[in-house]
C-alpha cells in the first residue's frame, strides 16, 4: 500500500503549457544561432527545419510563418540587449556609458544581420520590425539620460538631440561591422566622445540640461 508521503514525493511532470514555453523558447535559441549571421532571404523554412533538426510543421505550429519565427528570434535577442542598456545603475554615469556603448557594438559585432533588420526596418517595411528598433532606441536614450541628466523623462529638445545621436550611432555601426577596420575599443571611444558633442550642443540650446563634467571641453 502506498502511503500518501510517497505519492507527494514523486515529481511531476511538467504541464503542457510549460512544456510548450519550453519547446518554443528552444527552437528561438535555435534561430538565434541559425540566423546570426544569416540574412532572412538566404534560409528557406527547409533550410531552418533541416538545421535545427526539427520538422517544419513544428516551426509553423508555434510561430505560424516563417516571418513569426524571426520576428520572435529578433525580439528576443534584441531584449538583450535593452536588459543591458537598463542596467548598472550601480556604476557611476561615465562608466555606465561606457557599458552601453560597447555592448551595443558587441551585439551588432556578434548578431550582425539581426542588428541589419532592426536598424534597416526588416523586410520591406516591417511595421513590427520598425517598433523593435524604436524600443531599443528609447533604450538606449533613457539610459544616456538617466546618467547625463540623473531622469529620463526629458524635454523635447534634449531628447531630439539624443535621438539624433542615436541614429548616427545606427549608421556608423553598420559601417563598422561591414567594414571592422577600427577595434571594437576605438569605436567605443569614438562615440562617446560624439555623445560628449551632442550632450554640449543640447546644453548650448537649453541650458537647462548642462552637459555632465566628463563632457565639457575643460573637463
Amino acid at each position: 500500500m502506498n502511503m500518501p508521503h510517497q505519492r507527494a514525493a514523486v515529481r511531476p511532470r511538467m504541464r503542457g503549457t510549460e512544456r510548450s514555453l519550453a519547446r518554443r523558447a528552444e527552437l528561438i535559441a535555435i534561430g538565434r544561432k541559425l540566423f546570426a549571421d544569416t540574412s532572412y532571404d538566404a534560409l528557406s523554412m527547409d533550410d531552418i527545419a533541416r538545421q535545427a533538426h526539427v520538422a517544419k510543421g513544428l516551426i509553423y505550429y508555434y510561430f505560424q510563418s516563417k516571418r513569426g519565427y524571426y520576428l520572435a528570434i529578433v525580439q528576443d535577442s534584441v531584449a538583450d540587449l535593452v536588459t543591458s542598456a537598463a542596467s548598472g545603475l550601480e556604476l557611476p554615469a561615465v562608466d555606465r556609458v561606457h557599458r552601453t556603448i560597447d555592448g551595443y557594438l558587441r551585439y551588432a559585432e556578434h548578431h550582425q544581420a539581426a542588428y541589419r533588420t532592426i536598424v534597416s526596418g526588416g523586410v520591406g517595411f516591417d511595421a513590427e520590425v520598425h517598433s523593435i528598433r524604436d524600443g531599443v532606441r528609447e533604450a538606449i536614450i533613457a539610459t544616456i539620460a538617466e546618467g547625463a541628466y540623473g531622469r529620463s523623462d526629458i524635454a523635447p529638445l534634449p531628447r531630439m538631440g539624443l535621438l539624433s545621436w542615436v541614429c548616427s550611432v545606427e549608421g556608423a555601426t553598420l559601417d563598422w561591422i561591414d567594414h571592422p577596420e577600427l577595434s571594437r575599443d576605438t569605436m567605443r571611444d569614438l562615440l562617446v566622445k560624439t555623445l560628449g558633442g551632442a550632450l554640449r550642443a543640447v546644453e548650448e540650446l537649453d541650458p537647462a540640461y548642462p552637459a555632465p563634467q566628463p563632457a565639457r571641453r575643460d573637463a
